[in-house]
């Protein structure tokens, strides 16, 4: 994994906080200055947290379990799809479905459902149906296909979440803390680093900041599905 740079940090607006007025007190430790009534937070901290956060990630990739990617705003979504979908990780761009993971049976009833879809579609037995009823399953199918589309193969709870923007996705927060999955966050200025294990102080509003701080997440899950396989191969060799 190469060294996180400060100075790549500050280029990215990382260190761009949310005015002081809106700031909560928990993120006192973070916050280097403020200027212009905008809150600064303090970069090296930034960058002890997201290496620590880097091992983390890396850990739980190689232990085969899945990392979910939870970003609902406009300038996120995007390079959430792109960063989850290059380490082939699950993730979640749309509405958070409710008990998505306190509720995983029903989650994974419905993922069944698109399953069964898909094998009609394929089998002919769909070819077989009236117009009306072909119009209600296509509809329904892309309404799952919406919702739970990118989270298909998750067959289990996930290792760990990451979350952009922990104020907007609360109820992604809650379920996973309640069932103490790891959770990994870009913390803003306004938002309270108390409710994340990883905390990660940054700017969660602009795109640059995003991607920078995603990019090097992303590295560090895939060095971790590197080692697995690379463990995986010497076990078989050695057979």
């Amino acid at each position: 994994m190469k060294n996180i740079e400060v100075k790549e940090l500050l280029d990215a607006g990382v260190h761009f906080g949310h005015l002081t007025r809106k700031w909560n007190p928990n993120m006192a430790p973070y916050i280097y200055t403020e200027r212009k009534g905008i809150h600064i937070i303090d970069l090296y901290k930034t960058v002890a947290k997201m290496e620590e956060a880097q091992s983390a990630l890396q850990k739980i990739a190689a232990s085969g379990r899945k990392i979910l990617y939870v970003a609902t705003k406009k300038q996120a979504k995007e390079i959430v799809a792109k960063n989850a979908g290059s380490v082939n990780m699950p993730y979640i761009t749309e509405r958070w479905p409710g008990g998505m993971l306190t509720n995983f049976a029903t989650i994974k009833k419905a993922v069944k459902k698109m399953s069964v879809i898909d094998r009609m579609k394929q089998d002919g037995s769909f070819d077989a149906l009236s117009k009306r009823e072909k119009l209600q399953i296509n509809r329904t199918r892309a309404k799952l296909e919406k919702n739970l589309g990118s989270i298909r193969d998750m067959t289990r709870l996930p290792g760990a979440i990451i979350v952009i923007d922990i104020k907007r996705e609360h109820i992604a927060i809650a379920e996973a803390r309640k069932l103490n999955i790891p959770i990994f966050a870009m913390v803003d200025s306004n938002s309270d680093p108390r409710l994340v294990d990883f905390v990660i102080p940054s700017n969660d509003d602009a795109s640059k900041s995003i991607e920078k701080v995603l990019s090097h997440l992303t590295e560090a899950i895939a060095e971790g599905l590197a080692d697995r396989k690379s463990g995986k191969d010497k076990n078989e060799g050695e057979k």
